[in-house]
């Protein structure tokens, strides 16, 4: 079945010319000539126009070569697996004795969170179960 599924395919494809373009020109009947011949000869070059040359080379492969989208993915895959490790290793893992760095600012913020309630409310629930310094 897979070889009739390709042939398919391939036979549906567009049908390829049976002779190639014939240009009207060679390279001795082109009008059209080149302005300069290049690569350029760097010995007969003054410096200035050789860094002239090679700079408009670099900003040109650059402008080629360059990966917007590709560049952002990767920095922000990079980004995200640094913040993972951070988080990881300073929020959940485990430093010894089963306690981990996080566990005294998360009883710090615990307290910090009972002391902004509402007294009233605090004083009803520890009247109804009785108070923390009793029970331990």
């Amino acid at each position: 079945m897979a070889t009739s599924l390709f042939t398919s395919l391939f036979r549906r494809g567009p049908v390829t010319p049976p002779t190639l373009i014939n240009f009207p020109y060679t390279l001795e009947t082109n009008p059209y000539h080149c302005k300069r011949i290049w690569p350029p000869d760097f010995t007969q070059l003054s410096t200035r126009h050789q860094f002239r040359l090679e700079r408009r080379y670099r900003r040109r492969t650059k402008l080629k070569w360059a990966r917007p989208n590709w560049k952002k993915a990767v920095t922000l895959v990079q980004w995200a697996s640094i913040l993972f490790v951070a988080v990881y290793g300073f929020g959940y893992l485990e430093t010894g004795k089963g306690r981990t760095v996080m566990d005294e600012i998360r009883h710090w913020g615990r307290e910090q969170i009972k002391a902004l309630e509402d007294p009233r409310a605090r004083l009803a629930r520890e009247s109804k179960g009785g108070t923390e310094s009793q029970k331990g």
